[in-house]
């Protein structure tokens, strides 16, 4: 008769979590978060494969509370596809180090595939055929990546005026902008660019 469980995912995706909110993703090993649930090494191997478990699991809880909220309650295709946007940067910047788990894990972490998902039913909705819809999604993740790496790099000396006058005005325009409205101004460019403006909500 197989023992019971003593560890559930979520305890192990919690203390895995912890290690990289505390001490920065390249922390997390099977034995920092072993020594987190106060385990031997060894011993976490009875719950988990190995460490990519352990990186989905932490993608799970990190992404899943905040990307399962509703965003069906939005008036337009648009403003869904805007609401889904938003609720990654939320969930990224509570816990920023999971941010390459999330690259890393796309097409198996469930969190990710259910917002993707949803951002292509609102494509759908919005009139996009295939061909379409598929390239839009492809740029709104890229500008979604992009954006919150941007935000969570940390600052970074810019160029002289002098060399790149253009450059410079506007990285002191982005850098004067908080955070939020970037990110939201980014993504309705991106939609606009897409054709994704008139009629789209």
């Amino acid at each position: 008769m197989p023992r019971p469980r003593s560890l559930t995912n979520d305890q192990i995706a919690a203390a895995a979590l912890a290690v990289i909110d505390r001490d920065g993703l390249p922390a997390l090993s099977m034995r920092t978060v072993a020594t987190e649930l106060d385990r031997r090494t060894m011993a976490l191997y009875r719950y988990v494969e190995d460490r990519e478990e352990v990186e989905c699991l932490v993608v799970d809880l990190a992404l899943g509370a905040v990307l399962d909220r509703a965003a069906a309650e939005q008036p337009t295709p648009r403003a869904r596809v805007l609401a889904l946007l938003e609720l990654m940067r939320e969930a990224v910047g509570a816990h920023p180090g999971v941010l390459p788990l999330a690259i890393r894990h796309h097409r198996t972490c469930r969190p990710a595939l259910r917002w993707r998902e949803r951002l292509l039913e609102a494509l759908t909705d919005a009139g996009l055929d295939g061909p379409a819809r598929a390239a839009a999604l492809h740029a709104l993740v890229a500008y979604t990546i992009g954006a919150l790496e941007l935000e969570h790099q940390g600052a970074a000396p810019g160029p002289t005026p002098d060399a790149f006058p253009l450059l410079a005005a506007a990285l002191a325009t982005r850098d004067t902008t908080p955070a939020g409205p970037a990110f939201t101004a980014g993504a309705r460019t991106v939609l606009d660019g897409l054709g994704l403006g008139l009629g789209f909500g």
